[in-house]
This record gives C-alpha cells, structure tokens and sequence, in this order.
C-alpha cells in the first residue's frame, strides 16, 4: 500500500531529477501548492484519489494524481512543453515506494486551454498509479 504523501515526494523526485523539465520551468516551479508570488510557468500538484471503483472504498493501491502546469506565455506551446516533459518522465514509469512495493504510472487524461478568467494557460496531466506489493 502506498500513501498519497509517500506517492507525491516520490513524484516530485523524480519530477526534480528531470534536468529538461527543471530547465523549462527555470529551476524552482514544481510546486506543491501555488502561491500569488510564484513565477510562472509553475506545475502545481494537484487532487489526489485514491477509492475502488467497485466498492467506492479507500484504496491506496490504485490512485489517480493530477499535476497542473501554468503558463503566461502567448500561445500554448510552452504548456505543452512541459506537459510533455512530465509525461515522457512518468508515463510507464516504475517507482519503488517503500520497501516491498512498486507503483506502475500511466497517462489517463491530458488536457491544454487557456483560462481567460486568468489570463493563463493551463495544463492537465492526470496519471492512474498503481501499487502491486512485493512478495
């Protein structure tokens, strides 16, 4: 079983560790929350499920993590830069999390618009993780 805060540091580590997407964001916007002072463009992490679809139940072995990506730029291709940075670094990723268990990502949802009652645009990246425990 793994834990939405265990899943989201081992995210965002892997997320830091991504020289290309650090150098797209100038270094400091992987954001767990945003702020009004944050540079932009940031990616936010954002709502976290974790619930059997079958039974409507917790269930932190399969959780669904959005991540939000915002941009001022004009256009959307810096958006999309990002977002495919982030996906290229965590669609079919394996994560060790923990001693007896492995977390398999994959890409549900991605979505790219611009937000005109926030004069941004923004991205969406949901991924479904995962968690299958080690013998």
């Amino acid at each position: 079983m793994t834990a939405p805060g265990d899943l989201m540091q081992a995210l965002f580590l892997r997320l830091k560790s991504d020289r290309s997407l650090s150098a797209l964001l100038g270094g400091t916007g992987l954001l767990e929350r945003a702020n009004d002072k944050a540079a932009f463009p940031h990616v936010t992490y954002g709502r976290t499920s974790a619930f059997n679809l079958d039974t409507g139940a917790d269930n932190d072995n399969d959780q669904l993590v959005t991540f939000h990506i915002w941009s001022k730029t004009q256009g959307e291709a810096e958006t999309r830069l990002i977002m495919d940075s982030i996906r290229t670094r965590l669609d079919g990723a394996a994560l060790s999390i923990g001693s007896r268990a492995q977390t398999r990502l994959s890409l549900e949802f991605a979505e790219a618009h611009y937000d005109e009652d926030l004069a941004v645009h923004h991205g969406l990246l949901r991924f479904r993780a995962l968690t299958q425990e080690s013998a």
